[in-house]
Order: structure tokens, then C-alpha cells, then sequence
């Protein structure tokens, strides 16, 4: 079956009485507590390919050892911020990037990221693309989060899973996915759908063995479809 704006809302709500969301556990709306959006740039950063178990370590350990600021960050030794966002993983780069961004803001912006997020949503989501480090998905968490402008971030969960449903083709862009999604869910909905999408990816369709059989929506699904075809032509 198709997904498409008039059945969207039904494979939504199978998806959230299949999964139990832990909020807690989401680095990004740990740090989003603060109303930081420094602190969020950070913790979406610190987030990027590892769990969130260890980017909350990463991101409380900075806390606590350096703070997290533009000033604080910029002005300390980079591997003293490596050391203390190890746990994260990939730490080398990530602390890397946190220095060159927070040096950026002090020089451009008087280490005041407010004074970006807080343009006009396209002229904000250009600002931020011109940070040292910062994709879509960084930028589109940023502007989603902490001014509820209307973009829907996009992970590597959300991607497999708009693939396997069909959304969109296989060699679609983050762009492509991002519009696909919005075209289907209300503004209202894209931070509830974003977090969800995640857990679903987290715990039912993995990138390795997804977990098919419990699947809500495999009857809205063409990977599903395509195992079936292919299980029963071996047949």
C-alpha cells in the first residue's frame, strides 16, 4: 500500500503504539533543557555516529570539566576538549569542530549563536550552513528545537526508513527526503515524528536484521515486500 498524505497519519499512529519513546534519552533534548542553542549545537554534534548513552557522557563530561560555551571552548586546548568528549567517540574530530565553530561565532558573531537562529527561517538555515561543521541535519535540529521553524531534520534512521517505505527513490538527497516529509505531516508534528522515526529505526527497522515480523507498517512497506518476493521466487 502507498503511503501518501491521506493514510499518513494512520502509519504515524501504529508506529507510536508500537514503541515506548524514553525523551530521556535523546542527547539533543537533554541539552535542549538549557534553551542553549549553543548547548544543543554541541549535543547534536557530540551525537553524531554513536549512541546517545555515549553522547550523553561526552556531552556531561564537557559540561562539567569545561562548560559549554563559545568563550570557553575557543580559548582552551583542543585536546583538552578531546579528552573530555573521548567517550563520544570519534573525539579527535568532534573536538575539532567544536573549537573551529566556537572561534568562528566569537569572530563573526560575538560568540552569540542567538543572533543567527534568530533571522528569518531560510536566511537563519543559510547562517548556520555557514558554520564550520554544520550540515542540514545539525542546522535543521538547531532551527527546529529551540524556534520551532519548520524544518524536519533528517538522520540516518529517518533515510533508511523513507527509503524501505518508498517516500522516496534510493538515491534521494537529504533535501529530497527532508520536503518529502514535510509535504506529508503538519508543521506542529515534525519534532514528535522526528524523535519517533529515530526510535523506530533504533529498535525495529535497523540497517541490519530489522525486525520485520514486529513491523506496525509492513503492509506500507516495499523492502518488506521485496523480501517476501524474494522468498517465495526461492521457494
Amino acid at each position: 500500500m502507498y503511503i501518501n498524505k491521506s493514510n499518513i497519519s494512520k502509519v504515524i499512529s501504529r508506529i507510536k503504539e508500537k514503541l515506548e519513546i524514553d525523551y530521556e534519552k535523546f542527547t539533543a533534548l537533554i541539552a535542549l533543557k538549557s534553551m542553549d542553542p549553543f548547548k544543543l549545537l554541541v549535543a547534536t554534534i557530540l551525537s553524531q555516529n554513536t549512541s546517545d548513552k555515549n553522547s550523553i557522557r561526552a556531552y556531561k563530561n564537557l559540561e562539567k570539566s569545561i562548560g559549554i560555551s563559545p568563550h570557553k571552548l575557543a580559548y582552551i586546548d583542543e585536546d583538552k576538549i578531546a579528552e573530555a568528549i573521548r567517550v563520544g567517540g570519534l573525539y579527535k574530530q568532534k573536538a575539532k569542530a567544536l573549537k573551529e565553530i566556537s572561534v568562528y561565532l566569537i569572530k563573526n558573531f560575538g560568540g552569540d549563536l542567538t543572533r543567527i537562529i534568530s533571522l528569518p527561517p531560510a536566511e537563519a538555515r543559510e547562517k548556520l550552513l555557514s558554520l564550520p561543521k554544520v550540515g542540514f541535519k545539525t542546522a535543521d535540529v538547531l532551527l527546529l528545537f529551540v524556534k520551532n521553524y519548520p524544518f524536519f531534520p533528517v538522520d540516518t534512521h529517518i533515510t533508511r526508513i523513507s527509503k524501505r517505505l518508498g517516500l522516496v527513490d534510493q538515491k534521494a538527497s537529504y533535501e529530497d527526503i527532508r520536503k518529502r516529509w514535510q509535504s506529508l505531516i503538519s508543521p506542529n508534528d515534525y519534532m514528535k515524528v522526528h524523535l519517533m522515526l529515530i526510535e523506530f529505526g533504533r529498535k525495529i527497522c535497523k540497517a541490519k536484521n530489522p525486525k520485520c515480523d514486529e513491523c506496525p507498517i509492513q503492509q506500507y512497506c516495499i523492502y518488506n515486500k521485496s523480501l517476501a518476493d524474494k522468498s517465495q521466487f526461492n521457494s
